[in-house]
C-alpha cells in the first residue's frame, strides 16, 4: 500500500506539472457552460415557434449540455496527453523503471487522473446546468425535479468516462497524434453518421457515446427508439472502456517501453 501511495502521489505531481493538462480541463468547464448558455438562451426566444411535438418532448436538463461536445473534445485531449506524454517524451522508461509492477503504475495513473476528470466534470455539469436553467427562464427544470440530479450526476460521469476511454485507447497506441486521430473521427464524425443514418441507426446507439449520454437525458427525445434507459446505456459506455483498459493493459505489458 506504500508502493501505491507513492504512485499515486508521483501521477498527481506529473498531471500538476504539465500546463497543457490543466489548462485543457480549464478549457472543457468554460466551453461546455458558455455553449449550454447560449443555446439556452436562443432556446428561450424560439420557444413559443416550436412544433406541439418538440414542445411536449423538451428537455430544459439536457438543453443546458448542449456544450458537451466541446467539452468532450477538451477531455478526450486530456486523456490522451496524460498518458502519451511521457511516451513522446521517453519518460515512460523512467517510469516504468521507477514502478516495474507495469498493473500498478497503470492503475495509479488512470485513478488520478479519472478522479480529477470527474471532480471537475461535475463541477462543469452543475455550472452548465444552473447556468443553463438561468437563460431558459420560465422553461426551466429544477434540481429536484424527476431525472434531473441523476442526468446532471451524469453528465461529470460521461465526461470522467469518455476521458478514461481516451486514455485506455492512447495506453494502446502510445502516439499522441495516432490516438487523437482515430478518436477524433470516431467520436465527432463517424459516431454522428451511423446515429443519423436510419440504415445504421441500430449499430450507432450501442457506439459508446451515443449510448452514454442517455445518462443526461430526463425526457426522451422524439421517435426514441433505444432499447435501453439511462442506467442502461452507461453500462454500455462502461463495457465499452472496460474492454479498451483491458487491451491496453495486455499491451503495456506485453511490449518494451
Amino acid at each position: 500500500m506504500a508502493v501505491v501511495g507513492q504512485v499515486l502521489q508521483s501521477e498527481w505531481t506529473k498531471i500538476r506539472s504539465v500546463r497543457s493538462t490543466v489548462w485543457t480541463l480549464g478549457t472543457a468547464l468554460v466551453v461546455t457552460v458558455a455553449l449550454g448558455v447560449l443555446i439556452c438562451t436562443l432556446v428561450r426566444r424560439d420557444f413559443a415557434s416550436l412544433p406541439d411535438q418538440r414542445r411536449l418532448a423538451f428537455d430544459p436538463t439536457n438543453v443546458s449540455f448542449a456544450g458537451m461536445g466541446l467539452g468532450q473534445l477538451a477531455m478526450i485531449v486530456f486523456g490522451v496527453l496524460v498518458v502519451s506524454n511521457e511516451y513522446s517524451t521517453g519518460m515512460i522508461r523512467t517510469s516504468l523503471g521507477a514502478v516495474p509492477r507495469r498493473g500498478v503504475f497503470l492503475f495509479c495513473k488512470l485513478l488520478v487522473a479519472t478522479a480529477l476528470v470527474f471532480v471537475v466534470g461535475l463541477a462543469t455539469s452543475f455550472a452548465a446546468f444552473f447556468a443553463g436553467q438561468t437563460a431558459l427562464g420560465a422553461h426551466r427544470a429544477h434540481l429536484g425535479d424527476p431525472g434531473v440530479l441523476r442526468a446532471v450526476v451524469g453528465g461529470g460521469l460521461y465526461m470522467a468516462m469518455i476521458a478514461l476511454f481516451s486514455m485506455a485507447v492512447a495506453t494502446m497506441l502510445r502516439s499522441p497524434m495516432l490516438s487523437l486521430g482515430i478518436l477524433m473521427p470516431f467520436f465527432f464524425l463517424i459516431s454522428s453518421i451511423l446515429s443519423n443514418v436510419s440504415s445504421t441507426q441500430k449499430i450507432g446507439r450501442y457506439l459508446p457515446d451515443q449510448a452514454g449520454s442517455k445518462i443526461m437525458q430526463v425526457v426522451a427525445p422524439v421517435n426514441d427508439a433505444a432499447p435501453y434507459g439511462p442506467w442502461g446505456g452507461f453500462g454500455i459506455m462502461a463495457a465499452w472502456t472496460a474492454a479498451a483498459l483491458i487491451a491496453g493493459f495486455v499491451l503495456l505489458r506485453r511490449r518494451d517501453a
